[in-house]
């Protein structure tokens, strides 16, 4: 049986098993690994060179990785819809907002826990928030009416970067400014494949 090897508390990694929720898929494993920028498990870094989670091993064809590669792929093999082909370009810049968020929060997470507290640079921190802030507010100013309707793999991806932010960088009050944005992801995070998948506050 394929399997998703992944860490609950990374992003990336819940929208793939959001998704596998969403689309009803019970034929892949979802298995727990330790995974780092610093160097993790040795199936994680065989199954990915580039050490990095979520990695689907197959039993039919070489491991894929990347989120993004992922969920295109479950989402082919389920028939699920998730990238409906009507939408297809706004679903997909949605996503790669959604991911570009997680990938500044994620690295202001990396600067503080891997980095000795004498050499944080502040200015990379707000750096990274500017990022996000300004993706949020194109969201909130450009984006809401498409994240209305069936769900798609850009809600997904957005409920679950917003879900990090809360995890991580609560302190931010990212809602803050957005009202239309915080009253879908209080609506949003409310299905069950986001409730089932809420990282540990660890």
């Amino acid at each position: 049986m394929p399997q998703v090897l992944g860490s609950n508390a990374s992003p990336f990694v819940r929208k793939v098993r959001v998704l596998m929720l969403e689309a009803g898929i019970a034929d892949v494993d979802y298995v727990q690994v330790t995974a780092s920028p610093m160097g993790g498990e040795d199936r994680v870094n065989t199954a990915n060179p580039l050490g990095k989670i979520p990695a689907l091993v197959r039993e039919d064809g070489p491991t894929i990785y990347d989120s993004n590669v992922i969920c295109r792929y479950l989402d082919d093999r389920a028939q699920a819809g998730l990238y409906p082909q009507a939408r297809l370009w706004e679903v997909l810049t949605l996503e790669a907002t959604a991911d570009g968020i997680m990938e500044a929060a994620l690295a202001i997470v990396y600067e503080k826990r891997f980095r000795p507290e004498e050499l944080w640079w502040d200015v990379w921190f707000e750096a990274q928030w500017t990022k996000v802030a300004r993706a949020l507010d194109a969201v909130e100013r450009n984006w809401l009416s498409h994240l209305e309707g069936p769900v798609h793999m850009g809600q997904v991806a957005l409920g679950c970067a917003l879900g990090y932010l809360d995890l991580r960088h609560g302190e931010r009050n990212w809602r803050d400014g957005r009202p239309g944005l915080a009253a879908w992801y209080e609506a949003f995070a409310a299905r069950p494949s986001m409730t089932a998948t809420v990282p540990p506050a660890t």
